[in-house]
């Protein structure tokens, strides 16, 4: 009897060692220009795949998987983003040392700015988390060619005192089914926009950057699919005439189908920060 509690005994400690799994929070950001956005796909550079790639020759023959906090699309770029890393059996022996380590492999475009083990209560997806988008944008003169990573140039002149005051009709709990792109039958279209505004730029700055140029600042808790790109989108035609305040009042009713038909560029979409709560 004794020994087959033994044996019961050594089984369950085997399988528990299987079993363990260490998690780990680190934020990173990236430069998105030449990138077909966060999610892995085949044949294309996205910034997951690379990612990945570092990963498994930094860690060799250990067992892991990845979750990000955002799917950034092509050409997307963010300040600050994350992923979940998932390690089995063995933990990380020295963070720090591995951090340094991960950064001189990964390619110059992508850099990881921390690591913390968190526990498997933590859910990148579900735990709540505020983030920041930023659209950096000028207009009426063509930037030049070294901004175009970073900055979209409309070159039309836009009034730019309407597209402000345009940005925050978009702030408080609305409902943004015609800022969607393919929603499903289950995808929530009611968000809550914590702060919406457009200012003059003087947050991303460089010597090639047009003498002015402007901010679109927008916080919450989650976003649509394309919903920013959306939102700028609208409000550049606010700012050309094409719509007016009371246009975009009307997008915003529940019971109202107007599709917004113009999706600004990726390259002026910045993921500024995510702050897990």
């Amino acid at each position: 009897m004794g020994s087959k509690t033994s044996f019961i005994f050594k089984f369950v400690q085997i399988v528990i060692v299987k079993q363990q799994r260490y998690y780990y929070l680190i934020k990173i950001q990236y430069l998105g220009y030449r990138l077909h956005g966060w999610q892995r796909q085949p044949g294309l550079k996205t910034v997951e795949g690379l990612v990945k790639k570092t990963l498994r020759f930094v860690l060799g023959e250990l067992s892991f998987k990845i979750l990000g906090s955002s799917r950034t699309d092509a050409m997307v770029s963010a300040h600050e983003s994350a992923f979940e890393l998932f390690i089995d059996k063995e933990p990380l022996e020295n963070m720090a040392d591995f951090l340094v380590l991960f950064n001189q492999n990964l390619p110059p475009d992508i850099r990881a700015l921390s690591i913390k083990e968190v526990d498997a209560g933590f859910n990148i997806i579900q735990h709540p988390k505020k983030k920041e988008y930023l659209y950096l944008f000028s207009f009426g003169r063509k930037s030049h060619p070294f901004a175009a990573p970073l900055m979209a140039t409309f070159p039309e002149d836009l009034d730019i005192d309407l597209m402000m005051q345009g940005a925050r009709m978009f702030e408080g709990h609305h409902s943004f089914h015609n800022f969607c792109t393919k929603p499903t039958p289950h995808t929530v279209v009611e968000r809550e926009i914590e702060f919406c505004e457009i200012i003059l730029n003087t947050k991303i700055t460089a010597s090639f950057f047009p003498e002015r140029s402007y901010l679109l600042r927008v916080t919450g808790t989650g976003f649509l699919r394309n919903q920013i790109r959306l939102m700028m989108g609208t409000l550049v035609q606010l700012g050309r005439g094409e719509l007016s305040l009371a246009d975009l009042e009307k997008s915003l009713d529940p019971n109202i189908k107007m599709p917004v038909n113009y999706i600004a560029p990726g390259s002026g979409l910045i993921l500024n920060k995510v702050d897990f709560t």
